[in-house]
């Protein structure tokens, strides 16, 4: 709680007082963070899961190999945030913001990403397989090696924008890649 009220002061003073917080390989599941900005932390490898999370803001942040398993982060802010290898499955991401946001390696399997704004994120090897992406957007955002099998695609918008590269509509074990415009086919078939 010491570290989270110096990283409040640090924000606050736009980093002339405080501390920006740094935590790694930190259980965070029974502290409550509802009154505190996680913007521009360093968090890598901590436990976030089954939290109730809803409206966070962790913008500007690097998140890495964090664990946000059946989370509910509905409305949270992760703009220009490092997810890259956190794991985002069964959680709650409902009209959250990825905007700008590196997602190399994040699972998002069995996620709720309806309404989401996936604007101008960078999606490599990231696992959408299950996921709810109804309504999201991805415009400007890019694909490459990205998992999609099972994943709800209806009404995803942004799609003649986004540079996709390749897709894998198949498992890890088994890849089926669709590149290009092979793979821009089978995503608009998709969202109608």
């Amino acid at each position: 709680m010491h570290l989270l009220e110096l990283h409040k002061i640090w924000l606050d003073s736009l980093g002339l007082e405080g501390k920006k917080l740094v935590l790694d390989e930190v259980k965070l599941t029974q502290v409550d963070l509802m009154n505190y900005s996680l913007n521009q932390a360093h968090i890598t490898d901590c436990l976030f899961n089954n939290m109730h999370l809803i409206d966070i803001e962790m913008y500007s942040s690097t998140i890495c190999s964090s664990s946000f398993v059946c989370a509910n982060l509905e409305n949270a802010d992760f703009y220009k945030t490092d997810v890259s290898y956190a794991n985002f499955t069964n959680a709650n991401l409902r009209n959250t913001r990825f905007a700008k946001s590196d997602c190399i390696k994040t699972t998002f399997n069995h996620a709720n990403l309806s309404d989401a704004k996936l604007v101008a994120a960078l999606f490599d090897h990231a696992d959408f397989r299950h996921a709810n992406l109804q309504n999201a957007d991805v415009s400007e955002s890019t694909f490459e090696n990205v998992l999609l099998k099972g994943a709800n695609l209806t009404g995803i918008q942004g799609l003649e924008e986004a540079f996709i590269k390749s897709i894998n509509i198949g498992t890890p074990e088994r890849p089926n890649i669709l590149i290009g415009g092979e793979a821009r086919q089978w995503l608009d078939a998709r969202s109608n």
